[in-house]
């Protein structure tokens, strides 16, 4: 009879490797979202340009080489518009393939994905929007279709060990609940290891901000500015979060809100410290708050914010 068991004291311990720490690591699943016009994609092809060059990330993390990449979009043409905006972000574009679909459709199930990466040794892949790859749209809202389809991926991207960025567009909802108002069933943030939000200053619409809003496999990093201009093109901000308060729209703070709260509750004084940190004033805070139906108890003395989904149950200890 075949062992269906293993001890942990067998396993050899392997440290997560990334692309971009903490960001984007190797191997997993990381989203990128943000409503459509934030710069989701045009970071994403400056981060790519980057990985081609072997050019160190905008914070100075190191890049040891120069890596391949593929990079698919369903909603630009590979001649007039994507090919020029690698170009225009400095990429090497011998070191980036896209995989062929004429003849029919890519989906995130589809061998091609595999054989692509066999081939090119690519260590990062990048899905635009990532929606536009699913068999129907239903797959978006369907629990177990997302999660069958997206931990397939997961598997491909662990044995390549290659670092898979799914974009993924918001609705328009102005204060939806996190992933609710992101295109899909919450489990696509579930099996993402991280989650990455593009917003724009709203005081300053050239300037948008990378904001990690979930960090499963290591601390969270500072928030990544640049601008995008029309005359000078797009530029990295460094050190822009340190000296600037940002101006976030309400929409997006309330996905931030509530993708901290996504996984269990939070000390009240955890969330107000990371809402402050983004330059949201606490009266905000509590408005959103009300909102979004977030629930508060108290237990041991300390008070606790959680979703109004959340079982109650867990209260009891």
């Amino acid at each position: 009879m075949e062992n269906v068991f293993e001890f942990y004291d067998s396993v050899k311990e392997q440290e997560v490797e990334w692309l971009w720490y903490p960001y984007i690591p190797y191997g997993k699943l990381t989203l990128l979202e943000g409503d459509p016009g934030e710069g989701k994609s045009t970071f994403m092809l400056h981060i790519a340009a980057l990985i081609t060059r072997g050019q160190d990330m905008p914070d100075g993390y190191k890049v040891e080489k120069a890596e391949y990449v593929i990079y698919q979009c369903n909603e630009d043409d590979v001649a007039d518009t994507i090919k020029p905006r690698l170009k225009s972000a400095g990429a090497d574009c011998s070191k980036v393939a896209y995989i062929i679909d004429d003849n029919s459709s890519l989906t995130l199930n589809d061998q091609r994905i595999t054989q692509a990466l066999e081939k090119t040794h690519a260590r990062l892949l990048i899905l635009d929007p990532f929606q536009s790859f699913l068999i129907q749209d239903g797959d978006l809202h369907s629990v177990g279709r997302m999660r069958t389809t997206l931990g397939n991926l997961a598997v491909i991207a662990s044995r390549y060990r290659c670092a898979v960025v799914l974009i993924g567009h918001m609705n328009k909802s102005a204060t939806g609940k996190s992933l609710y108002r992101g295109l899909g069933s919450i489990d696509i943030a579930a099996i993402a290891r991280s989650v990455l939000m593009v917003t724009r200053d709203e005081d300053d619409p050239e300037i948008r901000y990378m904001i990690p809003i979930k960090s499963s496999l290591a601390p969270e990093g500072p928030e990544v500015a640049f601008r995008m201009n029309r005359t000078i093109g797009f530029q990295w901000l460094k050190n822009k979060n340190k000296n600037h308060k940002k101006h976030l729209k309400k929409s997006d703070v309330a996905d931030i809100l509530t993708n901290m709260l996504e996984y269990g509750e939070l000390t009240s004084g955890v969330i107000i410290q990371k809402i402050q940190d983004l330059g949201v004033s606490e009266r905000t805070l509590y408005t959103l708050k009300k909102e979004l139906g977030i629930k508060s108890f108290r237990r041991k003395g300390v008070w606790y914010w959680q979703l109004p989904n959340a079982d109650e149950s867990d209260q009891a200890f």
